[in-house]
């Protein structure tokens, strides 16, 4: 035991006891990686430091919500004043309107917005409304997107074309997920027999237009083109989860990229999270007025929460969208992440590693593969040992990415050249170690 781990030794063990793997959410407790998880004590600018007083350079964020980076003094002012007001009021407030009408002027498709405070409860929301709205129950989905952890969402493919969903958590009955169906990502012939067998029964297809959840691994335009194709020609909907995309990869999100390359494409639906919040439990889910209002207590289709809109966390997300959208923002926070992804693609070459690397906006990721994969399946080819030396000899040099080879990374605004450069030396080390 070392003096840099032991604190977060004696913490984890104390955890364990009292917290199932002691953590709250399963990656945290590094199984995929080994070794001990560090407790976060504080964080600011793009670093946190461990329970040991270990400063690391920060390269998850939250998991994406942390774009502006830890303790941005107009987030924590924003913040401090409405906590001054009340924490919760289980009323509506005149900050939820002023977030939802900021959301819907930046992403077009959606006409109203409904505030929720997970992405996972936004996803299982805009799945019960997809069905509500179009009267069907089967959706489709693909191996490798993640969507919250919503019963009929957890489900994997089988060996067969379009099986249907068999569950990939205990507690979840096959009955629940008989009408999921899952493809591979980026399969357009699978896409094509799946909208030809069940597209009448289809209600939607939900989709991770960038994956952020099998490391990187961005949609071809062509699938996209024939996604938004299918679902307007057999009356279903397409689901955009943009809970890791929105606002992380452009000031529109991941749908503003593929307007961008496929003429008038827009998703019926969109599901939103972590930046909208700054930090805080936040998300939404938005689209058309005319499927927005079968929801209560307008329409016939449920959903309610205590905390939906907290007006906390609402202040949290203004304060961080009035940011990002300054002229220049993403430009710049585009520049960064490209120059570390290609200094440490020149680092493994160098090495001789096998490495391939991707990103949009302040969102990347990398694999040991020499090339990039299209699906779960070619992610899985991942050298999982090599990537394991890896994560821990970032960790000891003090840069921490995801403890999963299976999650992507984030860069912030408040990353700087050199932790950008350090970082690349230190990879560059490790590199050399492991090649």
């Amino acid at each position: 035991m070392t003096p840099s781990t032991d604190r977060n030794t004696e913490l984890f063990d104390r955890a364990r006891k009292i917290i199932p793997g002691g953590v709250n959410s399963p990656v945290r407790a590094f199984r995929a990686v080994g070794g001990t998880p560090r407790f976060v004590q504080r964080a600011q600018g793009p670093y946190f430091w461990d329970a040991a007083g270990q400063r690391y350079i920060d390269y998850i964020g939250s998991w994406g919500p942390m774009i502006l980076g830890h303790g941005h003094p107009a987030v924590v002012e924003a913040v401090t004043r409405a906590a001054r007001d009340g924490f919760s009021f289980g009323a509506p407030t005149e900050r939820e309107i002023e977030l939802a009408e900021a959301i819907a002027s930046l992403m077009p498709g959606l006409e109203m917005v409904r505030l929720v405070s997970s992405g996972t409860e936004a996803a299982m929301s805009a799945l019960r409304l997809a069905r509500g709205a179009t009267g069907r129950s089967k959706i489709l989905k693909f191996e490798g997107c993640y969507h919250g952890h919503a019963d009929a969402l957890l489900v994997k493919a089988g060996s067969g074309l379009a099986t249907f969903g068999n569950p990939t958590s205990a507690g979840v009955p096959p009955e629940v997920v008989q009408h999921t169906l899952v493809l591979e990502y980026n399969n357009v012939a699978q896409l094509e027999e799946a909208f030809a067998l069940h597209g009448k029964d289809l209600a939607c297809l939900v989709i991770e237009p960038i994956a952020g959840n099998m490391n990187f691994v961005r949609a071809d335009t062509a699938f996209m083109r024939r996604c938004r194709e299918l679902c307007t020609q057999h009356g279903a909907l397409l689901v955009f989860d943009e809970v890791m995309t929105g606002f992380r990869v452009g000031l529109g999100g991941a749908q503003a990229h593929y307007a961008s390359l496929i003429p008038g494409f827009r998703p019926d639906m969109t599901v939103l999270g972590k930046v909208i919040g700054g930090g805080m439990p936040l998300a939404a889910f938005g689209g058309p007025r005319s499927i927005m209002e079968q929801l209560a207590p307008l329409g016939p289709v449920y959903q309610a929460g205590t905390l939906s809109g907290n007006p906390v966390a609402t202040a949290c997300g203004l304060a961080t969208l009035a940011e990002v959208r300054k002229p220049g923002f993403y430009e710049a926070l585009t520049a960064k992440t490209r120059g570390l992804m290609e200094g440490l693609s020149a680092a493994a070459e160098q090495a001789g590693v096998p490495f391939r690397a991707d990103s949009e906006g302040g969102m990347f990721g990398f694999f040991l593969l020499p090339e990039l994969p299209r699906n779960y399946s070619q992610v899985m080819k991942t050298d999982g040992s090599r990537f394991n030396k890896l994560f821990h000899g970032l960790l000891d040099r003090g840069v921490y990415i995801a403890p999963a080879l299976y999650e992507a990374g984030f860069v912030s605004a408040a990353h700087t050249q050199e932790d950008l450069e350090t970082t690349i030396a230190a990879a560059a080390e490790v590199f050399q170690l492991i090649a």
